[in-house]
């Protein structure tokens, strides 16, 4: 199916802050032929987004950031949460150029490489954010400390931890942010290669 499959009745912008929010009524063909009734949903958006996992592959280190989230405070998790590095994507931008100014802005630090993760929906059923996911070669020997710009209100910690101790973290579900894990099941998969690629 595609965009001749929907019959879009009404879209409303319901709000305009820190992110958009649309009302839609719509309709759309069904699998077994026809069409539904009609339908309200809301969709946040949010433009694309770019996660990144900084990896020291000499040292065999992962540098993770932890921040409040207010999303996690909502769901009844702890609101401080263990994160990638992300920024949103702005207007003349590459996924590239985010990743290279998320990384230096959150965490300090500059990357040597990058490598491509995947690029996915974070939410389809309510969200219309993309999220582009990386891993990027980085020196972890120095990252460490609070990051963060102050106009936007971040308050970010940065932390150094060796492989086995981030799979761990993931395994054992402390680590809850979906875009981390993915990346960390990434580096899990092709974490041999890096590390021969630089020479360990």
């Amino acid at each position: 199916m595609n965009a001749d499959d929907i019959e879009i009745i009404e879209k409303i912008e319901a709000y305009r802050g820190y992110s958009r929010l649309f009302e839609y009524r719509l309709k759309h063909r069904l699998f077994a032929g026809g069409w539904s009734d009609e339908i309200s949903r809301e969709v946040l958006d949010r433009g694309t987004a770019v996660c990144v996992l900084p990896y020291d592959p000499v040292r065999d280190e992962v540098v993770l950031v932890e921040q409040f989230r207010i999303g996690a405070m909502q769901a009844g998790l702890v609101p401080w949460q263990m994160e990638i590095v992300a920024g949103v994507k702005d207007p003349g931008e590459t996924e590239e150029q985010v990743a290279h100014r998320e990384l230096f802005e959150e965490a300090g630090l500059s990357a040597s490489d990058l490598h491509f993760v995947c690029e996915a929906l974070s939410s389809s059923g309510i969200v219309s954010e993309i999220v582009s996911i990386w891993c990027a070669i980085v020196d972890a020997s120095g990252a460490g400390g609070v990051y963060g710009l102050d106009h936007e209100h971040e308050d970010i910690r940065v932390s150094v931890h060796g492989f086995d101790d981030a799979r761990a973290l993931m395994h054992d579900g402390t680590i809850k942010h979906l875009q981390a894990i993915a990346a960390l099941q990434w580096l899990e998969i092709n974490r041999n290669r890096l590390r021969r690629d630089a020479g360990t």
